[in-house]
């Protein structure tokens, strides 16, 4: 292994919080680095990627930004596609300097662009038909490689009642929930949504927080596997990101508040359970936003107190950025949920 392969072997490896007694958090520089790491070598391995071959995704950020780091570390082509409401500046430079080609995408009403991304994405694989596509929304190896996360939890914790983290692509919350199940065949499993994702029934819409969530429904998303689900709006995300930094000097994204303050209020609720979570990125990245007081104060309804508990849902009934919802999911397939099934049908065809 080279010394840039050893540092990432290291650099995604995450670094264990207590929250709370009952409370551990494993916090990631960049946790899409697993799955990353783990695809590019099964695609190596079986043939489906050459040396210094080429490589294509669409991306919101740390799954790029993972690639990248790759790329640049074994000698990689990288074309990554995104969205203008996804690329922030310093995202953009740090891709530009570990030698990414990144194509940006219009995204008029801030859903993300996603049927627009894969549609460039399709065009640079036919330009280019030797181009591998890690197809992270799609891809079982992205579920898979979080085997090592589930087996971290249990060195660090031995017994896990409860796990938290948030749905994106499905990988990093499906992938460690199945393994820990058939560990522990009681695990609670809650999911970390925001308003206007799909993944869980809300129509689809503009979305300030970022980095969960998504605008079409990944195969690797398992709906079965899910408990409860919470919705989190940014300004709570955003305030909870505040506050994980104030209280535990954890300098983390704001997906990675929203997660803390869904398995803080279970962890404070269920003292006997022992409750983990997953903290998927650090802050740097969000310094001129999340961590930017002058970009806050401009948020309509910022400052926000944050609720000492959810509103608990019967059905799917979309928030705003200020609000903190739950729903028993109880394991049930989308259409399987009140109010659900429309929005699968919508978005299965």
């Amino acid at each position: 292994m080279s010394t840039a392969d050893t540092f990432l072997a290291t650099y995604e490896t995450p670094r264990p919080a207590r929250l709370a007694p009952n409370l551990l958090a494993a916090c990631f520089p960049l946790m899409k680095l697993i799955p990353a790491r783990f695809m590019i070598a099964r695609a190596l391995a079986s043939g489906y990627l050459s040396s210094g071959g080429h490589i294509v995704e669409t991306t919101s950020g740390t799954f790029g930004l993972a690639l990248a780091m790759i790329a640049a570390a074994q000698g990689y082509r990288l074309t990554l596609i995104s969205a203008d409401t996804l690329i922030d500046r310093t995202l953009r430079c740090r891709l530009e300097l570990l030698g990414a080609r990144l194509e940006v995408v219009d995204d008029p009403d801030g859903s993300g662009a996603q049927s627009r991304r894969l549609e460039r994405l399709q065009a640079v694989r036919e330009k280019d038909a030797g181009t591998f596509w890690p197809a992270q929304y799609d891809n079982p190896d992205n579920c898979y490689a979080y085997g090592r996360l589930a087996e971290w939890f249990v060195r660090q914790v031995g017994q896990v009642d409860c796990l938290v983290g948030c749905a994106g692509s499905g990988g990093s919350l499906c992938g460690t929930a199945a393994i820990l199940r058939e560990v522990f065949p009681e695990l609670v499993v809650i999911a970390v949504d925001t308003p206007r994702s799909v993944l869980f029934g809300h129509p689809p819409g503009q979305r300030l927080l970022r980095g969960l969530g998504n605008s079409i429904l990944p195969r690797n998303l398992d709906h079965r596997l899910i408990d409860e689900i919470h919705w989190v709006g940014a300004l709570p995300a955003f305030a909870a990101t505040h506050q994980l930094c104030r209280d535990h000097a954890l300098f983390m994204g704001p997906t990675s508040g929203a997660a803390a303050l869904v398995a803080q209020w279970y962890a404070r609720h269920r003292a006997g359970a022992m409750t983990v979570v997953i903290l998927p990125d650090e802050g740097f990245r969000y310094q001129e936003t999340v961590f930017n007081h002058n970009w806050l104060a401009a948020l309509n309804g910022w400052p926000v107190a944050i609720a000492d508990a959810p509103a608990t849902l019967e059905k799917i009934v979309p928030g705003g950025e200020g609000t903190w919802t739950r729903m028993i999911w109880g394991r049930r397939v989308l259409e399987e949920v009140p109010s659900g099934g429309e929005t699968a049908r919508r978005l299965r065809g």
